[in-house]
């Protein structure tokens, strides 16, 4: 737990060893953490921020794991229709297509972005910003690519996707015989993946590597 500064407590001591929660705001003494300590706000419990082991390392193989199963996610079938002798297997891609094609494309605009394209940035930055931890260069450029992703954060939406195919196979399942793709599964941990890459990718020691105070936030 933190330890919360009063007003005058603030002036007296540098910015460096304050910390404000992202939840309710209490402004605390930033405190010093052991590697696998995490810190926690002591009003409503949020984790402020914690020192993992290996977090270079770990997350490195989490976002490549996550673009191996990008394509397939996203191009292979997620389910297979039988209705009526007639079958269809249906893509994420074919997805968008087919919003597109049927005249509602400012909706196809918005499912491709959130289900496709901001996800595919997303994990391009962070690979970029990872390299350039582990590679010890161009953590400038580094610090510009975490900022955009960090804008970019509440706009890739995989799980909302993920529920609309869920219901549309439950709504479906009294009228057509429906087989699960192979696309689902991927699509399933792509986004485990990069649930645990959130969980992994300590944002504070990623900061911290950038700006080039701990240069062995991976160690």
């Amino acid at each position: 737990m933190s330890d919360p500064v009063d007003a005058q407590q603030v002036s007296d001591l540098p910015l460096d060893d304050l910390v404000a929660c992202h939840e309710c705001d209490l402004l605390m003494r930033k405190p010093h953490l052991a590697h696998g300590e995490k810190a926690q706000c002591p009003r409503c419990g949020y984790e402020l921020y914690a020192h993992r082991h290996n977090v270079v390392e770990r997350s490195l193989a989490l976002v490549i794991a996550a673009l191996l199963l990008y394509i397939p996610a996203n191009f292979l079938p997620i389910m297979q229709l039988n209705l009526l002798g007639q079958s269809s297997e249906d893509t994420v891609w074919s997805g968008v297509l087919g919003l597109f094609n049927t005249g509602m494309q400012g909706v196809a605009v918005v499912v491709f972005l959130c289900s496709m394209g901001i996800p595919l940035l997303k994990l391009l930055c962070q690979l970029a910003v990872l390299l350039s931890i582990r590679w010890n260069v161009g953590r400038s450029y580094g610090l510009l690519l975490y900022r955009f992703y960090h804008h970019m954060r509440d706009w890739g939406m995989l799980e909302v996707y993920l529920m609309g195919v869920l219901v549309a196979i439950v709504k479906l399942a009294d009228m057509a015989a429906i087989t699960v793709g192979l696309g689902l599964v991927c699509f399933i941990s792509l986004l485990l993946v990069q649930v645990r890459l959130e969980m992994v990718m300590s944002p504070h020691q990623i900061w911290q590597a950038l700006s080039g105070e701990d240069i062995h936030a991976g160690d």
